[in-house]
């Protein structure tokens, strides 16, 4: 009898130990550690909108849409839905119409390349630019854990950009160009989320998008906007443009989820990348992407896409008439997180929290460390839960704050959580009364 094989760590690629993965396992799975906590721990879509019998009827309606719109007889339909399908997706057609629709951005269906989640189309991009060993790419911090640990597995080195107290400030950029250029390196990229950023929850004005556009053409730098949370603004009155919308040259890459505004269960992403492709073979950078895609997921399952597609024709395109609901339970929980912030904490030496204008996530600093420890004693003892902020940036600010997402609870579960949130900080403030 053979003995079983035993693999060394040090023979497995080094990403897989890398913090940023660990950090993704860990976040994804803790809720499910302490399902009697109450936790504000994940950026997940409310589930009060979700209607299984939804499924049934938008995948009715893609089904139309191909034998109607499409003049596809039955035997196509059923080929489209049931086959593997085409790599760069087969609702291209009606994501660009939402884009005009919502964003007003005017692409053509083949610059967009659909995707199993955002998280692939990320990785697709950052694949494309790894080009030669002194690429690197930016991030602003503290960054999306997605993003630095794709970039990990790919053996790109994500160099930071800080945010200030109120977002990215122009000048850092700059910055950081230029030292991350004398230090021999070539920055490729700069990942950014401009509307209520995972994990800050800031938002870009419009002058500091239209400068970050100059930046990127007088650098030779992309824009890498990854786009989950832009629909949910917390009061009524127009949504800043997004980056690509005021995009004149191409400079910007524009990644959207269909998980926030549709549903997670479905996984679908995708990029919007009309770059031009200079030399032999050249096109779109889409099309680029679509042949590495293909070496990976082979093609986005047909099946999540005539949902999502369904969903659209449903809405007449638009993702902000399909979200009308849920815009209202987030800009509720929204409002109910930040009283509930205000009237419990305003008084304690020490805490304090930043006030995004939508979205899912809003941070607290407190005047001790936030540990992963500090999260179990948490869930053990109080019942509640958050993400530490160290999970998204190893600096001295994000060690002693916390991020709490409220998209996923009802009133009454935030007002229950914060309950215990206070109980925990106070403790701590007791124990530590010179923090």
């Amino acid at each position: 009898m053979t003995s079983p094989v035993l693999l060394d760590r040090a023979d497995l690629h080094v990403s897989l130990a890398d913090p940023a993965l660990l950090s993704m396992n860990f976040l994804n799975e803790v809720a499910g550690r302490y399902p009697e906590a109450i936790s504000f721990a994940p950026g997940r879509p409310t589930e009060e909108t979700f209607d299984v019998a939804d499924l049934h009827r938008y995948l009715d309606a893609y089904a139309r849409h191909l034998a109607e719109d499409k003049g596809y007889d039955e035997v196509r339909v059923r080929r489209e839905l049931f086959q593997y399908g085409r790599t760069k997706g087969i609702v291209h057609e009606l994501i660009a119409r939402q884009l005009e629709l919502d964003e007003g951005i005017t692409v053509d269906p083949e610059a967009i390349v659909v995707t199993v989640g955002a998280q692939e189309a990320l990785w697709l991009v950052l694949r494309a630019l790894k080009a030669a060993e002194n690429d690197v790419v930016l991030a602003v911090t503290p960054a999306y854990v997605g993003l630095t640990g794709a970039a990990r597995l790919l053996d790109l080195p994500v160099r930071s950009v800080p945010e200030g107290p109120h977002g990215l400030r122009p000048e850092d950029l700059i910055d950081r160009i230029r030292a991350v250029r004398a230090a021999g390196e070539r920055p490729r990229a700069l990942y950014l989320v401009p509307d209520f950023s995972n994990p800050s929850g800031h938002s870009l004005d419009l002058a500091t998008r239209h400068r970050l556009l100059e930046i990127a053409a007088e650098e030779d730098i992309l824009l890498l906007e990854d786009n989950p949370y832009g629909y949910f603004r917390a009061a009524d009155g127009g949504r800043l443009p997004t980056l690509k919308a005021l995009d004149t040259g191409q400079r910007v890459v524009h990644v959207g989820s269909l998980a926030k505004t549709c549903f997670p269960g479905a996984r679908v992403g995708f990029a919007v990348a009309d770059q031009q492709v200079a030399g032999p073979g050249g096109g779109l950078l889409a099309d680029e992407l679509s042949r590495a895609k293909s070496m990976v997921t082979v093609n986005t399952s047909p099946v999540s896409q005539a949902l999502v597609g369904g969903m659209l024709l449903e809405h007449g395109g638009s993702l902000l008439r399909a979200n009308e609901r849920p815009i209202a339970v987030y800009r509720r929980n929204l409002d109910c997180l930040l009283k509930g912030l205000q009237r419990r904490f305003s008084a304690l030496p020490g805490v304090s929290w930043n006030t995004p204008s939508g979205g899912f996530f809003v941070v607290v600093t407190v005047p001790f460390p936030v540990t992963d420890a500090l999260l179990e004693d948490a869930a053990v003892r109080h019942g509640v839960l958050f993400t530490p902020m160290r999970h998204f940036g190893d600096d001295a600010r994000s060690a002693r704050q916390l991020r709490l997402s409220c998209s996923y609870l009802t009133t009454d579960q935030i007002e229950s959580g914060l309950d215990r949130l206070s109980d925990l900080i106070a403790e701590h403030l007791r124990a530590a009364p010179d923090a």
